[in-house]
């Protein structure tokens, strides 16, 4: 029997963890000779994963790095934010609350995370919301990364979630088009790594407060199929 299913995105939608990817990035370019990386205003790189952030940092440094040098150096960045994951990252308000009340109504729930599968249990762990998910899936725990809809579908499958009574959550274009993809409605929270007004994407609903999801989620599921 397959349940009704929430998947949350990790980074900017769960939990604010830029103050600790940026800095484990700038301790291997530090150790490297290589400028450091200031993220300013481009926070939905952080929704692509740790090598578009490594691409992007030599960019800015005026480095062209072959595809097996990148390879190298985001291998020493996880080894090192693995480490450090959770140093300054905090859990966004309401976010236990929340999960508390979701389990509470017998929903399944599950990650979708374009973070590498290891640093990203070891977050969960660290701030103690782990056990409340069914399902982690990492960019290294499929062939498909988001914004490619098989990384949800198989999230959804891996947690004996109901695709036709799923929901996404998440913070960036990326989950937004991986949720369309895969014909999942998509609540979008407004408080995470978007590079622009995220109610602008078009995602189903969009929250500023946890306190408001519950509601959100049973105006959608109220218009499932209960199979």
């Amino acid at each position: 029997m397959a349940f009704p299913i929430v998947v949350f995105d990790l980074d900017g939608t769960l939990v604010d963890t830029a103050d600790d990817i940026i800095g484990s990035i700038n301790n291997i370019f530090t150790k490297r000779g290589i400028t450091q990386f200031i993220l300013g205003s481009r926070k939905g790189l952080i929704s692509a994963g740790g090598r578009e952030l490594i691409k992007s940092g030599l960019k800015d440094a005026g480095l062209i790095y072959s595809d097996l040098k990148i390879q190298e150096i985001f291998r020493e960045f996880i080894c090192d934010y693995t480490k450090n994951v959770a140093v300054n990252s905090r859990l966004y308000s309401g976010v236990e609350h929340m999960l508390q009340q979701l389990r509470g109504r017998d929903y399944k729930l599950a990650i979708c995370t374009n973070k590498s599968y290891d640093p990203a249990c070891r977050l969960l762990k660290q701030l103690e919301i782990f056990h409340f998910f069914d399902a982690v899936c990492g960019n290294d725990s499929l062939p498909w990364c988001k914004p490619d809809p098989r990384a949800l579908l198989n999230t959804i499958r891996q947690a004996n979630g109901d695709l036709s009574r799923s929901v996404m959550i998440g913070d960036s274009i990326i989950d937004i088009q991986t949720a369309n993809r895969a014909g999942v409605p998509i609540i979008a929270v407004d408080f995470g790594y978007s590079d622009q007004p995220v109610e602008l994407l078009n995602p189903d609903f969009t929250i500023s407060d946890y306190g408001d999801l519950l509601t959100h989620l049973e105006s959608v599921f109220a218009k499932s199929p209960k199979g």
